[in-house]
């Protein structure tokens, strides 16, 4: 892999303009065996005359010499597997140094750099060779660390920072990755509570292991629920597939106790639910589903809290000041959120076929009343 190909960019490029070496030679102010020279990599131009060339040829430095700071996505997966491959056919330190002089090149094309740090990592998993193991993991160690600082891709970030906890959790360093994810909030903590769990569990801290898969498995619910009822909305075309949903998601709900659990989770479901039903005509269903949205929204569920235990969860509340984005308190008024709550019933415009219903004008009043 070379680092300067300015012979094919100069050859190319003269030969663009329709000019000889003569004539690129007199422009430049130098021999035409110099072009010459340039042209079969006998020699380089001098570093005076290079802003001079890419001027004349209408191309930044980096394009005069033929150097690509960055690889496309094709081009990484591809160097990837390329490489990949090689660790299982060529000599250990024939492979490592060639990826080292590639990261070198393209040390600020951070996803090349991510993936070389991957497959270091997926290299020291297998390695058999303890010394080996160590110092390869280091290695990848310190490519996620650059990516991590210099990076200004979030996500790239976010992946860095998980590998190079699992690096920690491969070199047998539990306290490392407990110190490097503890405060850690992603917006997807599912991944990063795992790895903790397990080097919780690896330094006696059983306690500790548990609440955190408890969060992963808490959060991971209340993600989900965040995309039900979307996928219900743009299900409502096909009936059978609508009433899958609603069964499947009901069923969640009743055996992890989310009416009680997590409320406010839950009743966006039962609202698309309710409209979807109504687009299929089956007003007794959505008035069901209406019936036990307001029975929620009635019920002795106040003060809501966005952390919420039960005997099943029983470790959540132990750790709410770790709840996502921060959070441990809801960001309205109790009052408010009442209101919510009923306009999202009473003043919206899709239940208007159900306004002069009886069981309707029943709801609207429980929830009318509710606001207080």
């Amino acid at each position: 892999m070379r680092e300067i190909n300015i012979a094919k960019t100069i050859i190319d490029k003269r030969r663009e303009k329709g000019i000889t070496q003569e004539e690129l030679a007199n422009f430049i102010g130098v021999s035409k065996s110099s072009v010459s020279k340039w042209e079969t990599e006998q020699s380089y131009p001098d570093i005076v005359y290079l802003p001079q060339l890419a001027a004349y040829f209408n191309v930044s430095l980096d394009e005069l010499m033929g150097y690509e700071p960055q690889m496309t996505s094709e081009g990484i997966s591809e160097l990837y597997k390329e490489l990949s491959n090689e660790f299982s056919t060529k000599p250990f330190d024939e492979v490592m140094n060639r990826c080292r002089d590639i990261v070198k090149k393209y040390f600020s094309c951070f996803p090349l750099v991510y993936r070389m740090a991957l497959l270091y990592a997926n290299y020291g998993l297998t390695s058999k060779d303890d010394e080996q193991k160590a110092s390869t993991l280091a290695e990848a160690k310190k490519l996620l660390v650059r990516v991590k600082e210099q990076s200004d891709d979030v996500d790239l970030k976010q992946l860095a920072l998980y590998l190079e906890a699992s690096c920690e959790l491969m070199l047998g360093k539990p306290n490392e990755l407990i110190d490097l994810l503890k405060d850690v909030k992603p917006l997807s903590p599912h991944p990063y509570k795992v790895l903790l769990s397990q080097a919780y569990l690896l330094t006696g801290k059983t306690k500790e292991a548990k609440m955190e898969l408890q969060e992963s498995l808490y959060f991971s619910m209340m993600e989900l629920f965040d995309a039900i009822p979307p996928y219900l909305a743009i299900c409502a075309d096909d009936a059978e597939r609508f009433e899958e949903v609603c069964k499947r998601a009901m069923a969640l709900i009743d055996a992890f106790s989310l009416k009680e659990l997590a409320p406010t989770c839950i009743m966006p479901f039962y609202l698309a639910a309710a409209q979807g039903y109504l687009s299929h005509q089956n007003f007794k269903r959505s008035l069901d589903i209406l019936e036990a949205y307001t029975d929620i929204a009635t019920s002795d569920i106040y003060p809501l809290k966005i952390v919420k235990s039960d005997d099943f969860f029983h470790l959540i509340e132990l750790s709410a000041k770790k709840a996502p984005f921060g959070l441990t308190e809801l960001p309205r008024d109790e009052k408010s959120i009442r209101q919510s709550m009923a306009d999202a019933v009473i003043e919206n415009p899709v239940f208007s076929v159900l306004f002069d219903d009886p069981r309707f004008k029943s709801l609207a009043e429980k929830l009318t009343h509710n606001i207080g």
